[in-house]
């Protein structure tokens, strides 16, 4: 029997962070502060896994009130009419089994109603039950798009020469997920409980 089993993204252990540079020369951080997210994991074919992932485009935050409201409207994610970015992967190559092993995930990423693919350099980063008995399972996922691709084009010149906000920016995430009893626990627990019972 298939064993899949399906990790839930724990948000409160889990990060989602851009970069970006300004003028050139300084680097500029963010996060989002709202995303909710699945991961099902093939244990017998780790290749087969899925990944998916929402993220509350309303919910950035790179610590400046002024521009982080800039950032919500028509000229980047237009979050009223755009109010989600998500990722859902459709491949996963380099199957990994032990704290540290390398893999790529490939999926579309959607922003402003626009998916292309890209490509996420992962690491399984550990496993481990936490003191209430659950499995936690860590990952960190990183990868460069460039802006303009999705629609996101504002820009103003310098100068100096170059641009205001650089196009490229650089995306980190760390995500600790929870798993929930795989498809082969819930067949074994549903043929027990049609069975005969004993006062």
């Amino acid at each position: 029997m298939d064993r899949k089993r399906t990790w839930q993204l724990d948000p409160a252990h889990s990060t989602i962070e851009f970069s970006v540079k300004h003028m050139m020369f300084t680097t500029v951080r963010g996060r989002f502060k709202s995303f909710s997210g699945a991961v099902q994991v093939d244990e017998q074919n780790p290749n087969n896994s899925q990944v998916e992932v929402t993220i509350d485009a309303a919910s950035i935050d790179t610590g400046v009130a002024d521009r982080d409201a800039h950032l919500r409207t028509g000229d980047f994610l237009d979050v009223e009419q755009y109010p989600s970015i998500t990722f859902r992967s459709t491949r996963v190559e380099g199957a990994y089994q032990k704290e540290g092993d390398r893999f790529r995930v490939t999926g579309d990423l959607e922003i402003r109603g626009q998916s292309i693919p890209v490509t996420l350099d992962a690491t399984f980063e550990g496993l481990g039950k936490d003191p209430w008995g659950k499995q936690r399972a860590g990952f960190a996922a990183r990868t460069e798009i460039d802006r303009r691709d999705w629609g996101l084009r504002w820009n103003q010149a310098l100068e100096t020469g170059g641009i205001l906000v650089g196009n490229t920016v650089k995306i980190e995430a760390e995500a600790q997920a929870v798993g929930d009893q795989d498809e082969a626990e819930l067949a074994g627990a549903a043929s027990s409980s049609s069975g005969p019972t004993r006062a």
